[in-house]
């Protein structure tokens, strides 16, 4: 077969799902959040409102992490056939969310120094255009979280279930301004009517601690699989090794089991047998698992005697 072309055996590694609905729902909720960035932020300086204002900051950043998102969306669909990607492009929506969690931790960090700094150089606060603003920013947020609650999580990907992060990065940035603007509200109202002027900042330190074990969360979630890392929750390199060790002669050596998209796993297994079967018939233990989309098998003999529970 010198010369033929072997083109259809070559292995696709193309494990992303269609996010185009996601996409087009983000790009909506960019020019919206841009918006109301603008109309909070100068809302805010001119009523002097530090939980106001942390808010447009807040949807500043969001606009930047949206941004991040539809990018990852864009280069993951439209990079998914370049084979310079071993292993396809599934890492980039994961790369987007992570690098959203950064930028949400920042914004935390940022909303607790300045709330600290109002907190003992207070400013008049102009109680009723602040009010205003905060509630008509909770409604924006509350409908951008409406078009990016779609259960992404529930779209086919094998039998791991898992959420797409990097709409899920865009969605706890949503859920951040609008629980910010909770938050704003009612420091606002007790400042109002009560004359706790002190509870504008406060309310600035109780929901930046909030919005960083959020991103603290993501975090991990992306970073463990930027890393390679099997989720702990995972059973599927036990499962591989129960599968192929059934037959009471072969011993996996070696296993390595990672994340290369949404709810799709790679796997290279190394295998020492007695009378070793063919890479095929291993592959054909491992069908079973449609979340194992790339499989690498190595065989070896092993003329001494051994046994499975020699590998534990």
């Amino acid at each position: 077969m010198h010369g033929a072309d072997h083109s259809r055996f070559r292995k696709k590694h193309d494990f992303v799902p269609d996010f185009s609905h996601a996409e087009r729902r983000t790009r909506v909720v960019i020019g919206i959040t841009a918006a109301m960035m603008v109309v909070e932020i100068v809302a805010g300086l001119m009523s002097h409102s530090m939980a106001l204002l942390a808010d447009g900051w807040h949807m500043s950043t969001h606009v930047l992490a949206f941004l991040i998102t539809a990018a990852a969306y864009y280069f993951s669909r439209t990079q998914a056939g370049n084979a310079r990607f071993s292993f396809g492009t599934g890492k980039i929506g994961v790369l987007g969310g992570f690098t959203s969690a950064i930028v949400l931790a920042i914004v935390a960090f940022l909303m607790a120094g300045e709330s600290v700094h109002r907190l003992f150089t207070p400013l008049e606060i102009h109680f009723n255009e602040a009010i205003g603003i905060a509630c008509l920013g909770l409604l924006v947020n509350l409908g951008c979280a409406v078009l990016l609650a779609e259960r992404h999580h529930e779209e086919e990907c094998g039998s791991a279930q898992e959420p797409d992060l990097n709409l899920r990065a865009a969605y706890m940035h949503v859920l951040a301004d609008a629980f910010t603007s909770v938050l704003a509200i009612s420091a606002l109202t007790g400042g109002k009517f009560f004359g706790w002027g002190w509870l504008d900042p406060v309310v600035g330190i109780v929901g930046s601690a909030v919005v960083f074990s959020w991103s603290y969360t993501l975090i991990r979630a992306t970073g463990g699989i930027l890393l390679d890392r099997t989720p702990p929750s995972s059973e599927l390199p036990e499962e591989i090794r129960r599968a192929v060790e059934s037959d009471g002669d072969s011993i996996i050596t070696d296993l390595h089991v990672w994340q290369v998209g949404i709810g799709k796993f790679a796997a290279m297994v190394s295998i020492v047998a007695h009378e070793p079967k063919s890479c095929d018939s291993y592959r054909a233990l491992l069908r079973g698992y449609r979340e194992l989309v790339h499989v690498t098998i190595e065989t070896h003999h092993c003329p001494e005697d051994h046994a499975p529970a020699a590998s534990a």
